[in-house]
């Protein structure tokens, strides 16, 4: 999306955050046509307990500790105000262990559910890292991406090993091969393939954003809104 839109990226984390007053500041630091990222929004904070009243709460200050109120104001309150063109982009393998208030309409726009990388995602991640668009070995790498679950970071992990295009597409192959090839034998043995959860976010030249899911869900991409 960053690459699409020609947008400079900010990664937070939000365990390095501890005060309301922090996460202020750093929404007035950055720039506009900027794209913050909060990766694993539901390991990064305890939802439960920010929405507890605690009992000795009153003995500390409005800006001890980031609050859910505080959140939702960095989301869409008076500090999103300050700027305009920011989108923030959360990712979460536990949806459902949100708060409904971060998730309602008007500060989550988009929900995407991202899934395993298939033929459109493959090529459209080759032309990224070696800008090609055809190539000999593609039509064995998407067979190959139809019968197995690979990632689109485990496929772009192996594109970047090389810059020699043959390298890396004969590197891909090879590993969707060990996929397939452990995949059979944990039919043989009656066990189920089991496969890391992964996000990415692809480019799409004709509708601006794929999910490109396929018959498994994966993890939860939150898209927050945008100040234009």
């Amino acid at each position: 999306m960053a690459n699409y839109l020609k947008f400079d990226i900010y990664d937070l984390n939000l365990r390095e955050v501890r005060m309301n007053s922090g996460l202020n500041r750093l929404l007035v630091g950055m720039k506009n046509k900027s794209l913050l990222v909060i990766e694993d929004i539901d390991c990064s904070i305890d939802f439960k307990n920010m929405n507890n009243d605690k009992k000795n709460e009153s003995n500390k200050s409005h800006n001890d500790e980031i609050s859910l109120s505080g959140l939702l104001n960095f989301i869409d309150g008076l500090w999103s105000t300050s700027g305009e063109k920011r989108i923030i982009v959360f990712t979460t393998n536990y949806k459902e262990k949100l708060d409904p208030a971060l998730l309602r309409p008007g500060r989550m726009d988009m929900h995407i559910n991202m899934g395993y990388c298939g033929p459109n995602s493959f090529r459209i991640l080759v032309s990224n890292y070696h800008a090609i668009d055809e190539h000999p070995m593609f039509e064995e790498i998407e067979g190959l991406l139809k019968e197995v679950k690979a990632t689109p970071a485990e496929v772009a992990e192996q594109l970047m090993r090389s810059d020699i295009v043959d390298v890396s597409l004969e590197g891909l192959i090879q590993l969707l091969q060990g996929k397939r090839n452990k995949g059979r034998r944990s039919i043989g043995n009656g066990e189920d393939d089991k496969d890391e959860k992964l996000v990415v976010v692809e480019k799409n030249e004709e509708e601006g954003l794929e999910s490109s899911a396929e018959d498994h869900e994966t993890d939860q991409l939150v898209v927050g809104a945008v100040n234009c």
